[in-house]
């Protein structure tokens, strides 16, 4: 297991909100391994009040491609063999999907769309769609029937530590938050399994205007929370989800893994209750 534990700087050496665009951050802190729930890191973590997670890679991932164009396929009347949809699927892919890698390329006329994907949820909207329509098929209306995929519950798949991480944290009172780069509300996706009960607040880049890694935004969630940021638990998968020690919380790194597959996300429970009684 690869994670990772990044401890933030003391805000009252740096100050907060002292690194801004154009004053480069020093380096904060030090990358501890963290092999195994049982095996928390040797050196001691700040008492943990609150636990903010990214939400795609760390709580969930998308569907499986051929899952995904299948379904998609069928919601728009259309029936498309496996081995076509696999083709397909690797094209989309290739083109950019939403919740996958990265575009290969993004065509002219998408650029503004995607700088500003994770604000605004026309933009997201249209940068991948747009993507998907490059692609050749024979499906009327399969790049919408895609991008619907990806606001229902369906189309997506929590980890199979997930429940039992966020259940173990609400039982032991301590705070939790959702902080995503996102340009839809993901709060139905919660809702629908039945993880709502377990989650205190939500800091979406859509609705606060920022993108992680800037601090303001988990500066933000951590006032949702009503909790000190050197008493909060960064976890992510992404430098970008990292980037929190620069707010002056700690971040755990944990691997990307495909949809149903462990991804380490039990880590964070010995990190977080190691100083609750």
């Amino acid at each position: 297991m690869n994670t990772r534990l990044v401890r933030g700087c003391d805000k009252t050496q740096h100050g907060i909100g002292a690194y801004g665009p154009s004053v480069p951050a020093p380096a904060v802190g030090k990358v501890h391994h963290v092999p195994h729930v049982s095996n928390p890191p040797a050196h001691p973590v700040r008492p943990v009040e609150a636990v903010l997670f990214d939400f795609h890679g760390t709580l969930a991932q998308v569907e499986d491609p051929l899952t995904w164009v299948l379904a998609a396929a069928a919601a728009c009347g259309a029936e498309i063999d496996r081995g076509k949809a696999t083709i397909l699927a690797d094209r989309l892919l290739t083109a950019g999907r939403a919740g996958g890698p990265l575009p290969h390329r993004v065509p002219p006329h998408l650029a503004e769309h995607w700088a500003d994907r994770d604000l605004y949820a026309h933009s997201h909207r249209a940068a991948y769609t747009g993507l998907a329509a490059t692609v050749n098929t024979d499906v009327e209306g399969l790049a919408d029937a895609l991008y619907e995929r990806l606001l229902t519950a369906d189309g997506w798949v929590p980890y199979p530590d997930t429940e039992p991480t966020l259940r173990k944290l609400h039982e032991a009172g301590v705070k939790v938050a959702v902080v995503s780069n996102i340009a839809f509300d993901i709060r139905p996706l919660f809702a629908a399994w039945g993880l709502d009960t377990l989650i205190d607040a939500f800091a979406l880049s859509f609705e606060l205007g920022r993108i992680k890694p800037d601090p303001a935004i988990f500066y933000r969630a951590c006032g949702l929370l009503g909790v000190d940021p050197e008493h909060t638990l960064m976890v992510g998968d992404t430098p970008a989800d990292a980037g929190a020690v620069k707010a002056g919380c700690t971040a755990l790194v944990v691997p990307a893994a495909d949809a149903g597959k462990p991804n380490g996300l039990s880590a964070v429970l010995a990190l977080a209750l190691a100083n609750q009684k």
